[in-house]
């Protein structure tokens, strides 16, 4: 695949030495409670049901990439959302670079497993939607060829007048990563983006997925169901446990970089997911086959 250098990124930024990086996401005793409706006589009454969260507490350094596992249900993709300001916390906070989320940012982006490509648009019209979206207008030509260097980044060159139909689900999702890359976050937030692909496309977009973010630095949320991707592809891992998700386990992955297939068979790589995943078989429920 080609590879856009760091001079062709404008965005691009230096990252600090691990044990100097400054926090770039803090989550505080975040608590989430759903609420449920109750008809009344004469109106319907609402109080709080299902409780999703309870005192999550994280901090992710900036420009680090953090893995979150936990069983089904256990709240992963609501704590995302409240980190991308799409959901409200019931109880604590959410900051990022210091300012507290109260609503959706300009500075994150999001990658989802349904990548949601407007089948009418090229390739390339999809990655300027968001960027449009961003500005609150058409694009000028200067800022086109911009977001055109995402699809570069990701390995799209020559693909930038195909429609979605024509191309692959891993190519497609390489343009749902080009599309949250074009509006130049400094927070990416990925809930499963490869969860619906098949394993050889998996493993491929992971080693791209490294690639781009060794481009472009950002701070990475990535939410997943897969022991040995959060490993290979994290220097966190969170595990959370069942409903009400809270911290159960937060793993530093002290592997080197940058990562090959070849780290797979390590002792030390063997060793972390051991490690997750008996952290998992504890939180799983009564006849609850997933991870």
């Amino acid at each position: 695949m080609p590879n856009a250098s760091s001079s062709q990124l404008d965005r691009t930024r230096t990252a600090a030495p691990p044990g100097e990086r400054p926090v770039k996401i803090r989550i505080e005793n975040v608590g989430k409670r759903f609420l449920q409706s109750r008809a009344g006589v004469f109106t319907r009454q609402w109080h709080f049901g299902v409780e999703a969260l309870r005192n999550i507490s994280i901090d992710f350094p900036q420009d680090s990439f953090v893995s979150v596992l936990g069983p089904s249900g256990c709240g992963k993709t609501t704590l995302l959302r409240i980190v991308a300001g799409l959901t409200d916390a019931t109880d604590g906070s959410v900051s990022i670079g210091g300012e507290p989320v109260s609503g959706p940012r300009s500075g994150s982006g999001m990658v989802f497993q349904y990548i949601g490509l407007f089948p009418w648009r090229t390739v390339e019209e999809n990655v300027f939607f968001s960027q449009e979206m961003h500005v609150h207008r058409a694009l000028n030509a200067a800022e086109k060829e911009r977001a055109r260097r995402f699809l570069r980044l990701v390995g799209l060159a020559g693909f930038e007048k195909s429609f979605p139909h024509q191309l692959s689900g891993g190519m497609q999702q390489r343009v749902g990563i080009a599309r949250a890359l074009a509006i130049e976050p400094d927070v990416l937030l990925m809930d499963e983006p490869f969860g619906a692909l098949d394993a050889q496309t998996r493993l491929v977009l992971q080693d791209e997925l490294l690639r781009i973010c060794g481009e472009y630095k950002a701070t990475v949320m990535f939410i997943t169901h897969d022991i040995e991707e959060a490993v290979y592809l994290s220097d966190h891992v969170i595990v959370m446990s069942r409903r009400p998700g809270e911290v159960k386990l937060r793993i530093d992955v002290d592997l080197p970089k940058p990562r090959t297939d070849a780290i797979r068979g390590t002792p030390e790589f063997i060793a972390l997911r051991s490690s997750i995943w008996q952290a998992l078989r504890e939180e799983l429920g009564d006849g609850d086959g997933h991870v």
